[in-house]
């Protein structure tokens, strides 16, 4: 009866998506409003994310059945959307009661299970290994169409999506795929990993490739600590700050994370606390000069606060991790080529020969053409040098592999900056001061 009651109060008041470029001199502010349902707010931050659109503020609660999300958000260049099409895509898919509805773009994690096979890795992480996977896909005739690998406290994860190099087509026959699904698993189990690496074919298009990617780090325990290697250089204050405390006075528990801005940092944190089962009843997202600063008041989807110890240090774990994972550790370079079987081997040889460690990669191909991006390191997870950047570029040629400039725009600092005093402004400045109170009453 509940659920009946449920649907047929979003049947009488749907989603609705207000999308605002004039009250901002320098950012679109988008606002939703939603009966409450469980992964919307999941659902939206996918939604924005996935178009490539920046959140540079977020003001987001849940009241009595409610949902009321307001976001201020610029493109990659920092600039407003007035794109009609965006704007269309935007309003159509959140204002839909499908949480499933179609992306605009081809190359995020929902795919077609006729065109390619989604397999999907998790062991320990080492130099080379990425290389020794494709050198595997492609003896076996399978062209590798698009990937996201990510690695994260000595475990490597990856979604790839493969086609046959012959048909095109995904790959159906069970004795062939068992053969792939062998030969994987011995190349991610190495010489001394003591955990059983995994490999599995999943079903495509259920669920998005960067939650997915989350999921399976997370089943792999990557959020435990594990050493730093000897001559690392760590960054100072690059680690996360994220704290985790009671409010008994409002029964919820408060969420403060602090950490170095970046694209999809929300949506890493949405999918991280919505997998937990975790709900946000009400957050504040701020980020300026390259710093983001989120707050989130939540309960467990049972309506309690987190109420031991232990849970409350897993949970800052598993924060730290979602923001660590999908940071831009190591050197950025873009391939941009003419799609070829065995183009990703060769490439991801010449990095291993160099003795390049490639920390995380996006592959993505559309029109016969590839474009894809690698992070980074030496062996020891220090910086490339230049030489050997200089030699490995002429070996796959000057004009097809870039090396991008620190990701940190200014353009993207400066536009965060702008936004801040749009709307509620004044609601942040309040808020700071009322937090130093709350956090010293609630702890």
């Amino acid at each position: 009866m509940d659920d009946e009651y449920a649907k047929l109060l979003r049947r009488m008041n749907p989603p609705r998506v207000v999308i605002d470029n004039d009250s901002c001199e320098d950012a679109t502010i988008i606002q939703v409003y939603s009966v409450k349902k469980h992964g919307i707010l999941l659902h939206v931050v996918q939604v924005l994310t996935d178009l490539d659109l920046v959140i540079t503020k977020a003001y987001i609660s849940l009241d009595g059945g409610w949902f009321m999300d307001v976001f201020n958000v610029i493109d990659r260049s920092g600039n407003k959307v007035q794109e009609e099409e965006v704007i269309d895509h935007i309003k159509k898919t959140l204002e839909s009661d499908d949480i499933s509805a179609p992306s605009l773009r081809r190359t995020v994690g929902l795919m077609s299970s006729e065109e390619h096979t989604s397999i999907e890795l998790a062991g320990t992480d080492r130099p080379g290994l990425l290389s020794e996977v494709c050198a595997v896909l492609t003896d076996l005739h399978c062209n590798v169409v698009n990937a996201e690998i990510w690695t994260h406290n000595a475990r490597a994860a990856a979604v790839v999506h493969v086609a046959d190099d012959s048909t095109g087509y995904a790959i159906e026959d069970p004795k062939r795929l068992a053969t792939i699904k062998a030969l994987l698993c011995s190349v991610l189990k190495g010489n001394s990993d003591m955990r059983s690496p995994k490999m599995t074919l999943s079903p495509p298009g259920v669920t998005h490739r960067g939650r997915r990617l989350h999921q399976i780090m997370f089943a792999d325990r990557d959020y435990v600590k594990v050493e730093r290697v000897q001559g690392r250089a760590e960054e100072k204050g690059s680690s996360p700050q994220v704290t985790v405390f009671n409010c008994s006075e409002k029964d919820y528990t408060v969420i403060t994370m602090r950490s170095k801005d970046r694209p999809k940092l929300l949506f890493d944190i949405i999918c991280t606390l919505t997998d937990m089962q975790y709900v946000v009843f009400h957050g504040v997202v701020h980020t300026r000069r390259m710093e983001a600063y989120q707050e989130y008041y939540i309960r467990h989807v049972d309506g309690l606060p987190i109420s031991l110890e232990a849970e409350r240090e897993r949970v800052v774990q598993c924060l730290e991790a979602a923001i660590e994972r999908r940071a831009s550790e190591g050197l950025e370079l873009e391939l941009c080529a003419e799609d070829r079987v065995g183009l990703l081997s060769d490439i991801t040889r010449i990095f291993r020969e160099n003795s390049l460690s490639i920390k995380r990669a996006e592959i993505s191909t559309e029109g016969g053409k590839v474009r894809d991006t690698f992070y980074v390191t030496d062996v020891t997870g220090n910086p490339v040098d230049d030489k050997t950047i200089d030699s490995v570029r002429g070996e796959i040629g000057q004009s097809l592999l870039r090396v991008i400039p620190n990701s940190g725009s200014p353009v993207e600092a400066e536009g965060a900056t702008k936004t801040i005093g749009c709307i509620f402004g004044s609601f942040f400045r309040a808020k700071s001061f009322q937090d130093s109170k709350l956090i010293k009453s609630c702890s």
